[in-house]
């Protein structure tokens, strides 16, 4: 993390610089213009003043959002204005918020929109940066990890769980707690999070407020209306202990409906090979509770969980879970929004919690 972070700075230094090579270069262009248009008459300055303004005010809102659920947040409270927005979704190539590194064009993108929306969690370090250099100072920031506040969660090693080994930095202090940075799993953290949104874009397009408002309105329906029916599962389900040959990153949503797990790794784990302790563990687990499914996340190769069911000796089916992590422009295409993934995920263990 500190070497993704030390790139990143580089990166906005060398922008500066580039910037200001640019600014020279146009400066020296608008002399030579100048010295050609002298002669020109007053009207034709103030027509081209009257232009200049009229582009000025139909100009697009931009906001630029680093996650999946974020940027579908936006565009269902947007709703019919979404014409009126230029909206920038940076990890739509299907990269995981983990693995994410921005690049020239995204560093351009965050620094002059009119709002930007992260997660704000440890894999975010690199926008801090980022903003301190941002050219627009009248930018608004949702910060996901900061709007949830005290409801954000600690990472927790559960009994098995193969913790990550961290890397030692030079002078490092006294170690800070890290937290969970999978909120938009939890369908309540999804209402908290988008009624922020909706706060920022009607200061933004205040002339436009009630229609964001009223669009939160029946979103955060559909949201509840999903919520009771994962708790009505859970709560009618004999089975409420799910087990993971992968991370886990739904500790939030297992919370929201009393479900306990057991997994491989934490949701944030950059680590793809299970110990034998672990394997082992997993498999005693699974004969434990004598469990019919064993649960993976969007793109796994399954080899874990493939290895904890052959070490087992049990058959066990293998259940895909999707974290929204990875969500890519094609998916977008396609139609998929944060509450067809989730109703996807309902679907899936409403075969398995019975």
């Amino acid at each position: 993390m500190f070497t993704k972070r030390i790139g990143i700075i580089s990166l906005i230094f060398a922008m500066a610089a580039s910037v200001m090579t640019g600014c020279g270069s146009d400066n020296n262009s608008s002399s030579e213009k100048a010295a050609v248009v002298s002669s020109s008459s007053a009207s034709t300055a103030t027509e081209e003043d009257n232009t200049a303004d009229t582009k000025t005010n139909s100009e697009k809102i931009s906001v630029v959002c680093t996650i999946f659920p974020e940027y579908d947040w936006v565009k269902q409270i947007l709703g019919d204005h979404a014409d009126n927005v230029e909206l920038t979704y940076l990890l739509d190539n299907g990269v995981d918020l983990h693995s994410y590194q921005p690049t020239a064009e995204d560093i351009v993108k965050i620094s002059t929109c009119d709002l930007f929306i992260y997660v704000g969690g440890e894999s975010d370090e690199w926008a801090d940066d980022a903003l301190a250099e941002a050219t627009n100072k009248n930018m608004k920031v949702v910060e996901l990890m900061d709007v949830l506040g005290d409801s954000a969660k600690e990472e927790e090693i559960k009994e098995g769980m193969q913790a990550e080994e961290e890397e030692e930095e030079e002078g490092e202090g006294e170690e800070e707690p890290e937290y969970d940075e999978h909120i938009w799993l939890s369908l309540k953290n999804a209402k908290v999070l988008s009624a922020a949104i909706e706060s920022k874009l009607a200061e933004l397009d205040p002339s436009n407020a009630s229609d964001y408002k009223a669009n939160l309105d029946s979103y955060t329906a559909k949201l509840d209306e999903l919520d009771k029916s994962f708790k009505e599962l859970v709560d009618k389900a004999p089975v409420k202990t799910l087990v993971f040959g992968d991370r886990f990153p739904f500790r939030y949503f297992a919370d929201d409906y009393g479900l306990d797990y057991y997994a491989a790794f934490v949701g944030c784990s950059a680590e793809t090979e299970a110990s034998f302790e672990t394997v082992a563990f997993l498999a005693g687990k699974i004969k434990d509770l004598d469990c019919k499914t064993i649960f993976t996340l969007e793109n796994s190769d399954k080899s874990i969980a493939e290895t904890v069911i052959n070490t087992s000796g049990k058959d066990v089916e293998i259940a895909e879970l999707n974290s929204l992590q990875s969500v890519s422009k094609d998916d977008v295409s396609d139609g998929a929004t944060y509450l067809s993934l989730m109703q996807k995920n309902y679907d899936v263990l409403s075969g398995v919690l019975k």
